[in-house]
C-alpha cells in the first residue's frame, strides 16, 4: 500500500493486475486499484476534482481531468474516509500513476491540492 498526507488529508492506494479481465496476448493489461481518502483534518472537506498521470511503457503519458471521482465528489468531515475503486488499462504490463485532488475546505471557501501518491502497476509475471 502507497500513502501520502497532505493538509491532513491521508490518501492511501492499493492495486492489483486483474488478469479476468486482461488479454496480455493483444496488449490489454488491466489494473484495478482501491483508494481509501481520510480526513484527518480540522475542516470539512469535499473532493471537487481528480487528476492523474498515467505513464505507460509503450505508449504515451496520459493526463485524465475531471470532476469528483466515480462520479461522486464526496464529503469528509474530520475522522470521515471514503473508499472507492476504479480502473486503469495499460499497452503494457509496467506503468505508473500519480496525481492531486482539488478540495474545498467547507469551513473557509478554500480550495486545495492533495496529492494522490505515485503508483506502480507492474504485470505480476513479467519477470518470467
Amino acid at each position: 500500500m502507497t500513502t501520502a498526507v497532505t493538509n491532513g488529508i491521508r490518501v492511501s492506494v492499493r492495486v492489483r493486475f486483474a488478469s479476468e479481465r486482461s488479454d496480455t496476448k493483444q496488449g490489454r493489461y488491466l489494473f484495478m486499484y482501491h483508494i481509501t481518502i481520510a480526513n484527518e483534518g480540522q475542516h470539512t472537506v469535499q473532493l471537487m476534482r481528480r487528476h492523474w498521470h498515467i505513464w505507460d511503457s509503450l505508449a504515451n503519458v496520459r493526463q485524465v481531468e475531471g470532476p469528483g471521482v466515480v462520479g461522486e465528489t464526496p464529503v469528509l468531515a474530520p475522522g470521515e474516509h471514503f473508499t472507492y475503486s476504479s480502473q486503469c488499462d495499460l499497452n503494457s504490463g509496467l506503468g505508473r500513476m500519480a496525481g492531486a485532488y482539488t478540495m474545498r475546505d467547507l469551513v473557509n471557501n478554500t480550495m486545495f491540492q492533495v496529492e494522490v501518491p505515485a503508483f506502480v502497476l507492474t504485470y505480476p509475471y513479467l519477470a518470467n
